[in-house]
């Protein structure tokens, strides 16, 4: 099999594709890394000097635009990392943008990637799994979170988390609904038009230069919040701040990705459930110690009763299958997580301040 050397990352100035472009030429740099982005985000413009000094090449474009494509050179990989991410996109405001994006724009890049021959990684999300089978998984309560129950009560879940056999039947949000159809999408191409694929479904990701928001990037908000003297929410299931997610530091996917680059045949063909797992989860409650330990500062915190819309009480990654391919598991925790997007905050306030705070 030949070496995937020529990388096309769409979103490639987002969170996610910015971290994932830096991180393949600086580990490879042998690597031609392309990214493709349309600055649509606020605070993606601050990533133009880091993947222009990493030696990556900046594309500026729109992967809902099928002219944006026809340029481009040709390339052996392509990461599809462009997103609207919200979760409520589409529910408080028009849903064109997300769906053109999330699903018109994967259909551009794999029609893109048929026409280079190029293989495909889809950054996914486990979004795509319906907010009424979550709600099924027992839980159980304690001080600061829930947690799944010995016996979850739900196919797909173990108590390690949920896995990929997870029922799909259900609403999960708009955001999720596009993910999912452009899975479906993807494989359709795998089968019947030899656009060789793999699929990661992503959690909760995080780290340094994401910026973060309430709906999505709860992690870098949540510490952004306390360095900044900012008051904060929990929303929701009584307002306790116990619902979970586990998180994934951007570095920690970015060495999975790695490995599928360069082992593709072993992942072909495949969807993995990727996250932080249990023992790198927490709750609302707990990334509140931990922002204010961590940043010595307390912040005020409001209690809101009413859940939110497509919110869910807890969401842990069982990464069983992904682990037994070739041994990955994450490396960052929580604690090393909140220190290291404190520093980063911390180190860049003054242009972090406006987008952030």
């Amino acid at each position: 099999m030949k070496q995937l050397k020529r990388i096309l990352i769409t979103g490639g100035a987002g969170f996610v594709g910015s971290g994932l472009s830096i991180f393949l030429k600086k580990n490879h740099p042998e690597f031609e890394v392309y990214a493709f982005d349309n600055l649509k985000r606020r605070g993606s413009e601050l990533n133009l000097t880091r993947l222009r000094e990493a030696g990556v090449n900046f594309i500026h474009g729109d992967v809902r635009a099928k002219s944006d494509f026809e340029d481009l050179p040709i390339v052996d990989l392509l990461i599809d990392a462009s997103a609207e991410p919200s979760v409520l996109a589409g529910i408080d405001s028009s849903p064109n943008y997300l769906i053109e994006t999330n699903l018109y724009g994967t259909i551009n890049c794999l029609n893109f990637a048929q026409k280079c021959k190029a293989k495909v990684i889809f950054v996914s999300t486990s979004r795509i799994y319906p907010i009424s089978q979550l709600e099924r998984i027992s839980t159980i309560e304690t001080e600061t979170r829930f947690e799944i129950a010995s016996n979850p009560g739900v196919e797909g879940c173990t108590k390690n988390g949920i896995t990929e056999k997870f029922p799909i039947e259900g609403p999960r949000s708009l955001y999720g609904a596009t993910k999912l159809s452009s899975e479906l999408i993807i494989q359709e191409f795998d089968s019947f038009l030899n656009v060789n694929s793999i699929i990661n479904r992503c959690g909760v990701i995080t780290g340094p230069y994401q910026m973060g928001k309430v709906d999505q990037g709860v992690v870098v908000l949540w510490v952004a919040k306390h360095i900044f003297n900012k008051s904060l929410a929990y929303i929701g299931y009584g307002g306790t701040g116990k619902q979970v997610r586990d998180i994934l530091h951007i570095e920690d996917l970015c060495r999975l990705i790695e490995s599928q680059i360069l082992n593709f045949e072993l992942f072909q063909g495949s969807t993995y459930n990727v996250g932080g797992g249990r023992e790198c989860s927490v709750s609302l409650s707990e990334l509140t110690e931990l922002s204010a330990r961590i940043n010595n500062c307390s912040i005020p915190i409001n209690k809101i009763m009413e859940n939110r819309a497509a919110d869910i009480k807890l969401y842990i990654t069982d990464n069983t299958k992904i682990n037994s391919v070739l041994g990955w598991k994450p490396i960052w925790n929580p604690e090393m997580i909140i220190e290291d997007v404190s520093k980063w905050i911390i180190d860049n306030k003054v242009i972090l301040e406006p987008i952030l705070s």
